[in-house]
């Protein structure tokens, strides 16, 4: 599957973002039904504005794009990613340089565009991938950008399961969280072996009201970071 999809966006490259996002969102759907990937979902995915959600792993790409067309915001270091980085990158990711100047300013752009264009814009406020169990801090960067141009943001959480039957010792920290320094392929393959994975995504009833200034992003980022941390909560009970 993953040689086909490279050899069609090789021949057919998106001519628009909404193309490529729609592709994505086909793409992934038939993707995790090949790996045996089940998904609910508590809530509405929002139409337009900004989602903002935990990061476990790799497949949370493929998870937000099966349930509907959207555009990734993530580190630039994705685009390098096997398979994925270059699947991402036709399907309209905007991608941040950490370290480099204006590098937030051209983010927030290609969040304005992405908007523009009529699609739900992710990302993963932590800047990087968790053991699926804990909340990182949260990043303020990129929240700032989307306050600033006055995007809705939504709170989103996702959490895994392994239901099927696999060796035993199988956990969810260790095989389905992409978080130590375990080279990605090697991480891929033994994930490509586990059965019965399940994905709970929930999305909050409406966006984040920010009792904070635009001024101080720190707070925005504890703000954001809480709305999460809620639905988390509630996966709990």
């Amino acid at each position: 599957m993953f040689a086909g999809a490279a050899a069609y966006l090789k021949l057919r490259k998106p001519a628009t973002r909404q193309i490529g996002a729609a592709w994505l969102h086909r793409y992934a759907q038939r993707m995790l039904r090949a790996m045996d990937i089940t998904v609910s979902v508590s809530g509405v995915y929002p139409s337009q504005g900004v989602v903002i959600s935990n990061h476990v792993t790799y497949v949370d790409i493929a998870v937000y794009s099966a349930l509907h067309p959207c555009v990734f915001v993530s580190k630039v270091e994705i685009g390098s990613w096997p398979v994925i980085g270059y699947m991402t990158t036709v399907a309209g990711t905007v991608y941040v340089e950490r370290g480099r100047g204006g590098s937030a300013a051209r983010s927030g752009a290609g969040m304005q565009k992405a908007s523009d264009d009529g699609l739900p814009v992710v990302f993963f406020p932590e800047g990087t991938t968790g053991d699926g169990l804990t909340l990182l801090p949260f990043r303020s960067g990129l929240l700032a950008q989307a306050r600033s141009e006055e995007q809705p943001v939504t709170a989103a959480h996702i959490r895994y399961t392994i239901k099927g039957k696999n060796p035993p010792g199988t956990n969810v920290k260790d095989d389905v969280s992409y978080w130590d320094d375990t080279p990605i392929l090697k991480h891929m393959f033994r994930f490509l072996k586990l059965r019965g994975v399940h994905a709970d995504v929930r999305f909050a009833d409406a966006p984040i009201v920010f009792q904070s200034s635009l001024d101080d992003r720190k707070a925005a980022a504890e703000e954001a970071r809480a709305a999460v941390q809620a639905l988390a909560d509630q996966h709990s009970v």
